[in-house]
C-alpha cells in the first residue's frame, strides 16, 4: 500500500536522500539559478521564486501525503546538492512521476544515478508502485543515459514541445514498470 505520509531516509554509497526541509533552501535556490539546470528543466524564469513563499513550500514538504520530496545530500561533504521527487501520484493506477534536480556542484559525480536508483527502488519495494514515469528534454542526453541505466525506457515524444534559445526541442517521455525493475534486479 502506497504511503507518502512516511518520509524515509535512503542511504547509498555516495548520497543520502532525506526529507526536504527549509535547511535546503540555499542549495536549492543555487541549483534553480544555475543556467544549465534551467535549460534542462525548461525553466525560462531562472528559478524566480519569492523567498518566503519557497521557504513556506519547503516547510510543508513533510506534511504532504500525495508526494515524496527528498533532498540529495553528498555523503562526503554533507551538503545538499539537489532534490529527488515522486509526485503526480495516481492511486488508482499505482503510478507516480519522478523528477530530479542536481545543482552545478553535484554534477558528474554519480549522485544523480544513485539518487535515481534509490528512489526507484523505494517506489517499487516500499510504496508498491507499478509505474514511475518522467520526461526529459532531448538536449539532455546525460540524463537520458542515467534514466536508461536505471531501467526507464522511452515511450514517446512530445515533438518540439520546448522552444529554447530559438531552437525547438522534443520532450521525451520515459517510464519504468515494476516488471522491468524486477527483471533488472534479478539480472544484477
Amino acid at each position: 500500500m502506497t504511503d507518502f505520509a512516511h518520509k524515509p531516509t535512503l542511504t547509498g554509497d555516495l548520497v543520502v536522500l532525506r526529507p526536504l526541509d527549509e535547511r535546503d533552501y540555499d542549495a536549492l535556490m543555487a541549483a534553480m539559478a544555475d543556467p544549465e539546470a534551467n535549460k534542462f528543466t525548461g525553466d525560462h524564469d531562472g528559478g524566480g521564486i519569492e523567498e518566503e513563499l519557497y521557504r513556506d513550500w519547503l516547510r510543508t514538504r513533510k506534511d504532504q501525503t500525495d508526494r515524496l520530496d527528498l533532498a540529495i545530500v553528498s555523503k562526503a561533504t554533507g551538503r545538499t546538492v539537489g532534490e529527488a521527487v515522486l509526485n503526480k501520484w495516481s492511486p488508482e493506477d499505482e503510478s507516480c512521476n519522478f523528477r530530479i534536480l542536481i545543482g552545478a556542484d553535484g554534477r558528474d559525480q554519480g549522485f544523480g544515478s544513485e539518487a535515481t536508483r534509490l528512489i526507484v527502488d523505494y517506489g517499487f519495494e516500499q510504496l508498491g508502485l507499478y509505474r514511475i514515469s518522467l520526461t526529459v528534454f532531448a538536449f539532455n542526453p546525460r540524463a537520458q543515459r542515467v534514466y536508461e541505466k536505471a531501467g526507464f525506457v522511452e515511450e514517446g515524444r512530445l515533438r518540439q514541445a520546448l522552444k529554447w534559445d530559438g531552437e525547438r526541442v522534443d520532450d521525451i517521455m520515459m517510464a519504468i514498470l515494476r516488471p522491468d525493475w524486477a527483471a533488472l534486479r534479478s539480472d544484477g
